[in-house]
């Protein structure tokens, strides 16, 4: 059987550190976990073209690796990581500063996903301190991304997984709490499908259906709470009289 009230500390990444971490921010039970709901979202889903990146903007590429990175050591012992990639449109160098778990990180041939801000110099593109994924992964980019409010030192990274690891733990297995006539009166998806889409949406569309459903819901729960208390207070009235 379902316990949303398991504490968070059982779920899947989540060691003694982060619990501090998710409770400072209000996060003690699975359901503090999926209720935990995005405050705005970032659109890593289309990549664009190199040729057509605009400096300034942040975009995602989608490309493939031309040569090793190269390291540059800077002074403050300070490094720099260069690494050139290209898609059918034009070349960019993709630039880290102090990330030295980065040098064995990509193959060359290899296709990745690259997200961050654009900046031309001189004709030729270049990339600062993108988050990336392989072709085959899809943890950062290649996506809607969700951005969560306030997580300290957890990073949105690492809040996004153990999020999707509640949502997998709880398997689609949450319990209806709307009647079937209203869910197909106001055309409203199903807690589970709501709950998914408000925190991983595959359109934005989807999105709005699960904002949708969710806002229905916790309306309908205040208006239920209000018609109680009016029918309590009638009837004290009464009593009085």
């Amino acid at each position: 059987m379902l316990d949303l009230k398991k504490d968070v500390k059982y779920i899947k990444g989540v060691g003694p550190n982060r619990v501090s971490l998710l409770n400072r921010i209000g996060i003690f039970t699975l359901e503090d976990l999926i209720t935990y709901y995005p405050r705005d979202y970032e659109d890593r889903s289309k990549p664009r073209c190199i040729k057509n990146l605009v400096d300034g903007e942040e975009a995602l590429i989608k490309a493939v690796v031309v040569s090793k990175i190269v390291e540059i050591r800077l002074k403050n012992r300070m490094c720099m990581y260069k690494l050139l990639v290209q898609d059918e449109t034009a070349k960019c160098t993709i630039i880290w500063f102090n990330q030295n778990y980065l040098k064995n990180k990509f193959i060359v041939g290899e296709t990745y996903y690259f997200f961050g801000k654009a900046n031309i110099r001189m004709g030729k593109f270049e990339m600062s301190s993108p988050v990336f994924d392989d072709v085959n992964t899809k943890n950062n980019t290649g996506r809607i991304i969700p951005i969560y409010s306030s997580t300290y030192s957890l990073s949105q990274n690492v809040l996004r997984k153990i999020i999707e690891n509640g949502l997998e733990q709880i398997g689609g297995n949450l319990e209806e709490s709307l009647p079937e006539y209203i869910l197909n009166d106001y055309n409203l998806l199903r807690i589970n499908d709501a709950t998914k889409e408000i925190h991983f949406p595959e359109e934005f569309d989807e999105f709005k259906k699960a904002r949708k459903r969710l806002v229905f819901e916790e309306l309908l729960t205040l208006q239920l709470a209000l018609l109680g208390l009016k029918n309590r207070y009638n009837k004290d009235i009464k009593g009085i009289k």
